[in-house]
């Protein structure tokens, strides 16, 4: 039995996730990526200071779609709460930490940027140190990005099991978010270990597989709508 307040968070979660997508996906490649220079962390440091307004629209960007963030792991806990409280519970919470590793993240980026344009006592500091300190600080927030990118694939994989199991979105559906969950981890992990699995999968592919999912999931809820499974037909007894 499917209540209202799931219904209603089909859709929360649904519309929020394809609108939060679209608006951090043009936030990053525009204000984001072009200044970004892997592996160099001092160089994009330089890049991003340059490029100081257009980076900052990238900061507001990515401060909202942090917060719709929760938005989408609230609807997640409440439509899938039914199918297994514990373990949605258990997702939700975990999705969270990624959420807060995401604003560490971004706040790490902020003080790059104080850094690197030298404001209060930092002016007294040579350019290339200023420079060396926001590339450091830069890679702080990277390695905490991926703290959080781990704990997002676990949460992610439990959802996609609970939405296997509910059948609220085809089987195979759900059987690719749980594989693309399983590779996001793998993924995010294998970066915090030794960062040349970087060389071995780019990082530019660990969250597709699961992005592809999510938008799947939601369109298919916008369209369809949260409905139980259609009962199994049963093929009547023949004397």
């Amino acid at each position: 039995m499917i209540d209202r307040s799931q219904r209603i968070a089909a859709r929360v979660f649904a519309f929020t996730t394809l609108s939060s997508l679209i608006l951090i996906m043009i936030a990053f490649t525009r204000w984001y990526a072009p200044f970004l220079v892997w592996e160099h962390e001092a160089e994009t440091a330089r890049n991003f200071a340059a490029h100081e307004g257009l980076v900052h629209l990238y900061l507001a960007a990515a401060v909202i779609y942090g917060l719709a963030m929760i938005a989408v792991l609230a609807a997640l806990y409440v439509m899938l709460r039914p199918i297994g409280r514990g373990l949605a519970f258990f997702a939700a919470l975990t999705r969270l930490v990624y959420v807060v590793v995401w604003f560490i993240g971004l706040m790490d980026l902020f003080n790059a940027l104080r850094i690197m344009t030298g404001k209060d006592s930092l002016h007294m500091f040579e350019a290339d140190r200023l420079q060396a300190l926001a590339g450091l600080q830069l890679a702080s927030g990277l390695d905490a990005y991926y703290i959080g990118l781990t704990c997002y694939a676990i949460a992610s994989l439990v959802f996609a099991y609970l939405f296997f199991k509910s059948r609220y979105v085809p089987r195979v559906l759900a059987i690719w978010g749980i594989l693309a969950s399983l590779f996001e981890g793998v993924c995010g992990f294998g970066y915090l270990v030794d960062r040349k699995f970087g060389m071995i999968v780019s990082p530019n592919w660990y969250e597709m597989p699961m992005m592809l999912f999510e938008v799947g999931a939601s369109i298919w809820l916008l369209v369809r709508g949260l409905r139980p499974p259609e009962p199994a037909k049963t093929v009547p007894a023949t004397s």
